[in-house]
């Protein structure tokens, strides 16, 4: 990191500006252990795993994970470079779409910023989705609408959500991962010695595939948008590169990122294969897009519910914490020029802002009452573009930025020299190498879009739940 300050640059600045330095390097608390923790904290991940196997077939599984972990990592390793080159003191490095507005100027930014905060909105709408489904399944007894049970926890969301402070959810999500381990290994005993859930399998997929005896297979024969729907499933679990930023610029060390990230790829590639092929296994084509649900005796059912709620609230927080301070920064400090986050009016502005957002994040879970669906359109619309397809472009802009400087004659973008110079100078064997992967990611997301639009479609034509109904999906 770029660790000069104006001052020993021979530049001066104000006492006010050099306490804003002061303070802004007090405030970087979080060691790599707490951003490993904060990364591995997804609440979705693990548990649709499975789910993913259900539709592809063991070995497009394995080799898929595999392939977009190792892929997820190196991306990871280009925002963790970037931001090292690209932060300063004076002009620090806050979120995702600040290294945009560096590489391609505030258009980019401000796409990156709305983007990051439909991803984040509808990350909290698909957990508050999941915990809604918990309570369904825990009162399945009693009559109680469904839309409501994603109401409860939404109201939960809006009071856990006045922290501020990322360092105030360092212990929690800890806890998080020691809880989502433990409902791993739990409902693998479960679903050991369970059959599949049929009647949640029947209200989610319809009688024609969830019927007749658990079978498995290798590939799995599906239709298109079935076997790209379950690819998304395994791209959410690789959705953590858009706050990798916010974590860095809360660090007391943002070069040891690169240990936090990585330990956190290896975690999930790994755990989330493994349970994926055990749970499918088991269940075949009755697999749930939450394995944990998939159990048949109701009491086993409850204590992964349970479990799951508490994850669950801990993971919405995280992700409506980062989203709302995203939008804070951007819509209330940058466009109307308005108070610190940590002033009094700023307070004030932040409990409105939550209130919003998780009323926002209600609308999306209710409205879309299909976990796997919501988490492939997510996928395909926000994750593909921050994990897949922006780190390689910024890579290649930021390259061709570098190397047009070499010999700089004062030419401009504007003539064809500056252009050669940034292209064909350096590693451009390098710049073909990301640009291709870019495109690669692109067609990929666009393949996403397609498969969750026709997955929803056909969902909805056998699914009992509908949009803003009463009626459970499992």
């Amino acid at each position: 990191m770029n660790s000069e300050t104006p001052t020993e640059k021979g530049r001066t600045v104000s006492p006010h500006q050099q306490e804003l330095l002061n303070a802004r390097r007090a405030l970087r608390t979080a060691s790599w252990l707490s951003v490993f923790y904060l990364i591995t904290t997804d609440i979705l991940g693990p548990f649709n795993a499975p789910f993913a196997f259900s539709q592809v077939g063991y070995a497009p599984g394995v080799i898929l994970y595999v392939v977009m972990g190792g892929v997820a990592c190196y991306t990871g390793l280009i925002l963790w470079r970037l931001f090292c080159r690209l932060d300063s003191e004076q002009y620090p490095i806050r979120t995702y779409s600040d290294i945009a507005e560096r590489i391609f100027g505030r258009w980019f930014k401000h796409f990156c910023t709305v983007l990051q905060t439909l991803q984040l909105i509808i990350n909290v709408g698909t957990i508050l989705l999941s915990n809604g489904q918990s309570v369904a399944q825990i009162a399945i007894h009693n009559e109680f609408c469904f839309s409501i049970m994603i109401l409860i926890w939404a109201l939960v969301g809006m009071v856990a959500g006045q922290i501020r402070s990322l360092k105030n959810y360092g212990w929690l999500a800890n806890m998080a991962i020691w809880i989502n381990l433990l409902i791993i290994f739990i409902s693998m005993g479960f679903i050991a010695h369970s059959p599949p859930n049929y009647a949640s399998a029947v209200s989610s997929y319809g009688p024609e595939v969830a019927s007749g005896p658990v079978h498995t297979s290798v590939i799995v024969n599906q239709p298109i948008y079935s076997k790209v729907n379950g690819i998304m499933q395994m791209v959410f679990a690789y959705g953590g590169a858009m706050i990798f930023p916010e974590f860095m610029a809360e660090m007391r060390r943002p070069m040891d990122f690169w240990k936090a990230m990585c330990c956190a790829q290896l975690l999930i590639a790994t755990v989330y294969m493994m349970y994926g092929i055990y749970v499918y296994a088991f269940q075949g084509q009755y697999t749930l897009p939450l394995a944990y649900q998939g159990v048949s005796k109701y009491s086993w059912q409850t204590v992964g519910n349970v479990l799951a709620l508490i994850s669950g609230i801990i993971a919405a927080g995280l992700y409506g914490n980062i989203g709302i301070k995203v939008a804070y920064m951007h819509i209330v400090e940058e466009w109307m020029r308005g108070p610190p986050l940590m002033s009094k009016r700023g307070r004030f502005i932040w409990m409105i802002m939550v209130f919003l957002y998780w009323s926002l994040a209600f609308i999306v879970g209710s409205a879309i009452p299909q976990v796997q669906n919501i988490s492939a359109l997510v996928a395909a619309v926000c994750i593909m573009q921050f994990t897949y397809t922006f780190p390689p472009l910024f890579l290649v802009g930021y390259m061709v930025l570098v190397d047009a400087t070499v010999d700089d004659p004062g030419d401009s973008w504007y003539e064809l020299s500056r252009w050669k110079r940034g292209l064909f100078s350096g590693r451009w064997y390098y710049k073909i190498f990301n640009f291709c992967l870019f495109l690669g990611a692109l067609a990929m997301a666009c393949l996403g879009m397609y498969g969750a639009g026709e997955s929803i479609s056909a969902a909805f034509k056998v699914s009992a739940a509908t949009s803003l109904g009463c009626a459970s999906p499992v």
